[in-house]
């Protein structure tokens, strides 16, 4: 009987994961299968759920509407290349060093807090904190008015620096090296080891679990922040992907496909980075989840 109930509720919970699955999914496949499918099919009042005809016009009206610049350093200007790759260039650009520089930053910010004893810990975490529920949307006058006197305004730098300092890493990484022995960090001490042979040697490779996680949850967010993308961008050239698509709309019209094939393009990146981190955002969880 119980072997019973015990398949029953396995085959239960397959299909809701199932149904789970596919819900999360559909919509990514909404936007591919979209990308290759004809105007008329796109705004059909009943759904095409696989295009009759796969055609790359999407694709090509993405790329034929606009050009810029591969690079653009000081006086030198590299070739034309469609605009929109130079907006997933910049996108991928922006995301990435935002994510190595927030993950360095917040793994020894979140080291120190956990590991360091030092007048003001308590209150410095405390602030961290408080800035976790702080809405970027209040702090955004200010920091255009700092990027601005930086010379960084309409600079992509001006949409990495915000982030480095994001509460939630550091928050985040604390709470995984608060799980870590002191007695491992104190033998190092005793065996004459610096602080920063501490660190990589020991400390880094124990909390990669939740480095992984912060790298994901980093890219994540600066690739999606498309308000302070629109707030310190305004160039073709310094424009992201989702910025630029959203200005290649007409005032009076949408073009769903060329949407469509953007979101498409722009979904690969993510994806690729997802798949890499898989294995580290998965244990980081699962680490978190039987903590003490």
């Amino acid at each position: 009987m119980n072997k019973t109930k015990s398949k029953v509720y396995y085959i239960a919970g397959f299909i809701i994961v199932a149904i789970l699955a596919l819900s999360f999914l559909f919509p990514l496949y909404w936007i591919i299968s979209g990308s290759f499918k004809i105007k008329a099919e796109i705004i059909a009042k009943t759904p095409v759920w696989v295009p009759t005809q796969w055609v790359l016009d999407n694709y090509q009206n993405l790329l034929s509407k606009r050009s810029a610049p591969l690079f653009q350093i000081g006086s030198l200007v590299g070739p034309t290349i469609p605009a929109a790759f130079r907006w997933l260039i910049n996108t991928v650009f922006m995301s990435a060093v935002s994510m190595l520089l927030t993950c360095l930053t917040a793994s020894m910010a979140g080291y120190a807090l956990a590991k360091k004893r030092f007048f003001g810990k308590t209150l410095l975490f405390s602030l961290i904190v408080a800035a976790m529920a702080l809405p970027k949307q209040v702090i955004l006058i200010p920091l255009l008015r700092e990027m601005s006197a930086l010379k960084l305004y309409d600079h992509i730098w001006a949409t990495i620096i915000p982030i480095v300092g994001w509460p939630f890493g550091v928050f985040l990484i604390k709470q995984f090296a608060e799980g870590i022995p002191t007695e491992m960090v104190e033998a190092c001490r005793i065996d004459g080891a610096s602080e920063w042979r501490t660190f990589t040697d020991v400390m880094f490779p124990m909390i990669k679990p939740g480095v992984g996680a912060c790298a994901i949850f980093t890219f994540i967010n600066a690739w999606n922040d498309y308000f302070m993308q629109l707030i310190m961008l305004s160039s073709t050239q310094n424009q992201t992907i989702s910025l630029g698509i959203a200005t290649m709309q007409g005032e009076n019209s949408t073009d769903f496909g060329l949407i469509m094939a953007g979101s498409a393009l722009a979904s690969v990146p993510i994806i690729i980075v997802f798949i890499i981190f898989q294995k580290y955002f998965t244990k980081g969880i699962t680490m978190g989840a039987v903590k003490g």
